[in-house]
């Protein structure tokens, strides 16, 4: 999936009903930005995947995922690379992660992103709440 079917299926641009020139360009410029995100995150797990988590996500994210149930009880023995890393999303977005697969790829991330994003909010709001 390149940047404008992020756009077009993802964001779902087309679909907005804003009815100034102004509105509408300051979302475009905010889809941009997200798909511009999620290709730029898809290529670098392709090319340097043993890189660090740090370089893609905020610390706030990278907690999120060390929460996520499917990680729990294996992350002691995985590398925390940005392969691993790149791939919790993904499985949230509904890549399979099956040893032979290829790496996730935008849609799957797009998908996976926005569930994470859900996620990071709600434990945003539940530390406010409890007061972590």
């Amino acid at each position: 999936m390149r940047p404008s079917k992020i756009l077009k299926s993802g964001c779902r641009a087309e679909d907005s009903r804003l009815r100034t020139a102004e509105r509408l360009t300051n979302l475009i410029s905010i889809y941009c930005i997200l798909s511009w995100r999620i290709f730029w995150m898809t290529m670098l797990n392709r090319t340097d995947p043993q890189g660090s988590p740090s370089l893609v996500f905020t610390d706030i994210e990278i907690a999120v995922l060390d929460k996520l149930p499917s990680s729990a009880g294996v992350m002691e023995f995985l590398p925390r690379t940005l392969s691993h890393y790149l791939t919790a999303p993904s499985k949230l977005g509904g890549y399979l992660a099956h040893k032979g697969d290829p790496p996730p790829g935008n849609t799957v991330m797009w998908r996976g992103l926005t569930r994470l994003t859900d996620l990071d909010l709600g434990m945003q709001i539940a530390q406010e709440v409890v007061g972590n």
